[in-house]
């Protein structure tokens, strides 16, 4: 089979790479791809380094013994942590993911920007040089979101108990003003809209998916791996769990709104 007609493979540490895949399937339609939550050791946020890394190349080796022709690593953990030496042993493109911290500061609104992401993410030094870039351009307010990933795995997007959570994170920030919320988890968009009710309409809420799908299709196009085919492309869905329901509810979250 001619590379460029081979699947693209997704990966997260469960549920919300999700996000990243709604978008991949806008922009290419035509494109077959294979996507693998690792659920049954979500969340990657709260694990060690030495863990995340072996359990982000493990599930990138399944994804390639499947025979897939670049890999998008939509978990933002997984790309602070593993994603670099990741790359230096696959000659296929392997595409990550980082808090959408560049569009948040030109858009340049009044108030702090909030980045909402897991604890891991946040001590990480790739994640530390992207905040010293511009932190002298707009005050960066690092939001560590623990427990936030286990409602998302859960289908729990907007119950109470998420809203109570999300009230109690983000209240404090609503007197001195919220400019933007970056979402730097791939979870974090599936409760945007419960989000989008505590700190209102108004406040933009940014987060990596479209820009990760656009470097995916630019790395394709570079090496003229795009599928020219003009039927619409397949999904299958994997997860480690090995349970229907998991599957169920992840054909669910690729149909919602958000």
């Amino acid at each position: 089979m001619e590379d460029k007609y081979r699947p693209i493979g997704l990966m997260d540490s469960g549920l919300g790479g999700l996000s990243v895949l709604k978008e991949a399937l806008k922009l290419l339609p035509n494109e077959d791809f294979i996507y693998y939550g690792d659920t049954k050791n979500a969340p990657y946020g709260t694990k060690d380094m030495k863990e995340v890394k072996e359990l982000t190349k493990r599930v990138v080796n399944l994804l390639i013994d499947k025979g897939v022709k670049a890999v998008v690593i939509a978990c933002n953990t997984a790309t602070s942590v593993a994603v670099d030496e990741i790359r230096k042993e696959y000659s296929i493109p392997i595409i990550g993911i980082e808090p959408a911290l560049k569009p948040a500061v030109k858009i340049n609104r009044k108030g702090c920007i909030i980045i909402m992401a897991t604890t891991l993410t946040l001590a990480e030094k790739k994640f530390k040089n992207l905040m010293e870039k511009y932190s002298e351009k707009s005050k960066i307010v690092s939001l560590p979101c623990p427990g936030l990933v286990e409602f998302v795995e859960s289908g729990n997007i907007d119950g109470v108990e998420v809203r109570d959570y999300l009230n109690e994170k983000l209240e404090p920030f609503k007197t001195e003003g919220i400019g933007s919320i970056v979402l730097g988890c791939t979870h974090y968009p599936f409760v945007r809209n419960a989000i989008k009710d505590i700190v209102g309409e108004e406040v933009p809420i940014i987060d990596g998916s479209i820009g990760t799908s656009k470097q995916l299709k630019r790395q394709l196009q570079s090496k003229g791996m795009l599928n020219d085919k003009k039927e619409k492309g397949e999904l299958k869905i994997f997860n480690s769990l090995e349970d229907s329901k998991v599957i169920d509810l992840s054909y669910r979250l690729i149909n919602e709104k958000i």
